[in-house]
C-alpha cells in the first residue's frame, strides 16, 4: 500500500492492533552504520525535509534494510540510498512469538546488565541435571500471576534444565509491606523455602538484613523496563512481560 506521508512517497507496512499485543523487546544487538553510509542516508532523507530532526542510522536484520530515527523517538526504514522509505513496526518471527526489530539495541543493554547481576544475590531454583538456559525473573510476593508462575511454570522449566533467578521487584515500593516480606526472604537462611513460603501466602518472620539487594534490584528492574510482574528476561536479553505457562516458555527458550 502506498501512502504519502510526511511528504515522502512511503511503502507503508500496517500490523494490527491484536499483532502489536504479542510483541515483546528482541535479542539481536542493532549497530550504527559507517559515517559515509549514514552521510549518504541522512544527506538524501535532509534533501526531502530539513525540517526534521534525524539521528543515528542503524543496521536491520535484513540485508539493504536501515532504521533511521527521527525528532528523537519515531522512527522509519530506509534503503541504503536514503530514497525508499517504510514506515511503521518490523517483527521477526522467533518460537511462539514476533518480536519488533526497532529495540534491538535496549534487549543487547538488558543482556550484558543481567548478565552482570551477581548470581549470589538472586534466589535460584536450578535446573534439574544439566543446565541449558537461565531465565530471570522479576517478581514479587503479592502478586497472583508470579504465585502462578513459581507454582505451575518453574517447576517445570527446572526439570527440563531451566535455571530459574529470582530479582526482587516489590511494585508498592520500598516503603511498603511488600518490600519488607520479600527483603525478609533475601535475608533468611533458606531463601528458596521463604520465597516459596510468600508465594503460598505463608507468613515467614520479618528479617530486613543490612545490605539486602532488593532496593538495587527494584531499580535495575525499572531500569530495565520492567513495569509489572512477573517479568521475564532470558539470557540474549529478550524480555517476556507477565506469566506464561511452561510450554510456551520452553519453546521460546528453545529448550526442549
Amino acid at each position: 500500500m502506498i501512502k504519502n506521508i510526511m511528504g515522502f512517497m512511503v511503502v507503508a507496512l500496517l500490523v494490527s492492533s491484536s499483532l502489536l499485543s504479542m510483541t515483546v523487546i528482541p535479542s539481536a544487538n542493532a549497530e550504527q552504520v559507517s559515517a559515509d553510509l549514514a552521510k549518504t542516508i541522512t544527506g538524501k532523507l535532509k534533501a526531502s525535509r530539513p525540517d526534521l530532526s534525524f539521528g543515528a542510522v542503524e543496521t536491520t536484520p535484513v540485508s539493504g534494510l536501515y532504521l533511521v530515527r527521527i525528532n528523537g523517538t519515531q522512527f522509519f526504514y530506509v534503503n541504503e540510498t536514503g530514497e525508499y522509505i517504510i514506515s511503521g513496526d518490523m517483527y521477526r518471527a522467533r518460537p511462539g512469538l514476533f518480536v519488533p526489530v526497532k529495540d534491538l539495541a535496549a534487549a543487547n543493554i538488558r543482556k550484558n546488565r543481567m548478565a552482570g547481576v551477581p548470581k549470589e544475590d538472586t534466589i535460584i531454583f536450578p535446573a534439574v541435571g544439566k543446565t541449558k538456559a537461565i531465565v530471570y525473573v522479576f517478581t514479587d510476593v503479592d502478586c497472583h500471576y508470579c504465585r502462578k508462575l513459581h507454582n505451575e511454570s518453574v517447576p517445570v522449566l527446572n526439570q527440563q534444565g531451566v535455571e530459574v533467578r529470582y530479582l526482587a521487584y516489590p511494585r508498592a515500593g520500598l516503603n511498603s509491606a511488600s518490600y519488607r516480606k520479600i527483603a525478609s526472604a533475601w535475608c533468611a537462611e533458606d531463601k528458596q523455602k521463604a520465597l516459596s513460603a510468600l508465594k503460598n501466602r505463608q507468613s515467614i518472620p520479618e528479617n530486613i538484613c543490612d545490605n539486602n539487594p532488593v532496593a538495587a534490584q527494584y531499580a535495575l528492574g525499572q531500569e530495565m523496563g520492567v513495569t509489572g510482574t512477573p517479568a521475564l528476561i532470558m539470557e540474549d536479553g529478550t524480555m517476556l512481560p507477565g506469566y506464561r505457562p511452561a510450554p510456551e516458555l520452553l519453546k521460546i527458550i528453545g529448550v526442549k
